[in-house]
């Protein structure tokens, strides 16, 4: 029986890391991932226990491959076949990120100033 071999960039988009199996394998050329600090090419066959970090444009990972996953699968699917590493101090700081920035709210005395306070101001000025 012959061992399944799997490429790397199908396999990170298969698990859901990245949106395209294109942005996958450009991320390996780029670099963004990573066994024992060495970068790696697309095509490198992926092996349960292997421990990858993958630097993607919204938060840095670390995986443990659980299992093989062939084709992409929903979320709930996916998940089952990699263990998430990532330091804690990572998911924190992603976490406050999107907290902070899909509020809707811009923050205290950056940017422009609002409406209200342009109006504040005109009166102050005597416009």
């Amino acid at each position: 029986m012959e061992k399944e071999k799997l490429r790397l960039d199908k396999y990170l988009w298969a698990i859901r890391l990245f949106k395209t199996r294109t942005l996958a394998s450009t991320a390996c050329e780029k670099g963004r991932v990573k066994l024992n600090g060495e970068s790696l090419k697309a095509s490198r066959v992926v092996r349960i226990e292997d421990i990858y970090e993958v630097k993607t444009d919204d938060k840095r990972w670390v995986i443990k491959v659980t299992g093989l996953l062939m084709a992409r699968v929903q979320y709930s699917e996916a998940i089952k076949h990699y263990e998430d590493l990532t330091p804690p101090e990572e998911k924190e700081r992603v976490a406050y990120q999107a907290s902070s920035f899909h509020s809707g709210k811009r923050l205290s005395k950056i940017g422009r100033p609002t409406k209200k306070e342009r109006r504040d101001l005109g009166d102050f000025m005597g416009e």
